[in-house]
């Protein structure tokens, strides 16, 4: 019977994404940031985790472990032809509106074009192993803040004033010269994240697997 159970829990499941990793100087300005905003009367805000934050390409779900080196041969497809390029952190918004914040995100900007494409190769060739295509256009940003969905109107107003009137006109440059799969374990604590392998854009052979 325990043997049979056993076997009824089948592979390890993944939670994972795909992403680009940001450079710590971007990270400790988003700190800044977090740090400038985050306001005791504020206690409806969920703030994100600055050194956990990455530049989301495409989310998977839940994976069976064993299909990380099938995903990862996929992505280096993906990459090929690809060659790096310069992204940088600018500007600062809110989803749906800032009268209507629900989400907080910082922008990003540079080279749009390579990173748009680098994002749909992704989507076609993770299509082809069951994953469904996005059916959002893809716009890139940064979540550092969610608003929780117990906030009535008004504060999600006053926290978007908040957000309108912040000064933030840091620009953080972002070399892109990889993707990694992501593995996110959540804790009461926050997500916990592990690379599960790095590919390099422009070349097959610089897939690593960590």
């Amino acid at each position: 019977m325990d043997k049979g159970a056993e076997v009824s829990r089948g592979p390890e499941q993944i939670r994972s994404f795909v992403a680009i990793e940001l450079p710590e100087e971007a990270k400790k300005g988003l700190a800044r940031l977090r740090k400038q905003l985050e306001k005791d009367e504020h206690r409806f805000v969920k703030w994100v985790d600055p050194g956990g934050i990455h530049l989301t390409l495409k989310f998977l779900g839940n994976i069976p472990s064993k299909r990380v080196t099938e995903i990862t041969e996929a992505m280096g497809k993906a990459v090929q032809g690809i060659s790096p390029f310069r992204l940088e952190i600018s500007g600062l918004g809110a989803f749906p509106s800032l009268k209507q914040a629900r989400v907080l995100w910082v922008g990003v900007g540079g080279e749009l074009d390579q990173l748009s494409t680098l994002q749909q190769n992704i989507d076609s060739v993770l299509a082809a192993l069951g994953f469904a295509r996005e059916e959002r256009p893809f716009v890139p940003h940064l979540t550092l803040a969610r608003v929780r969905e117990g906030a009535s109107l008004p504060e999600r107003r006053s926290f978007g004033e908040l957000v309108g009137s912040a000064a933030f006109e840091d620009k953080y440059p972002i070399e892109v010269e990889a993707v990694r799969l992501m593995r996110s374990q959540l804790t009461p604590a926050g997500a916990l994240y592990t690379c599960l392998s790095v590919v390099e854009l422009g070349r097959q052979e610089g897939v690593k697997k960590i």
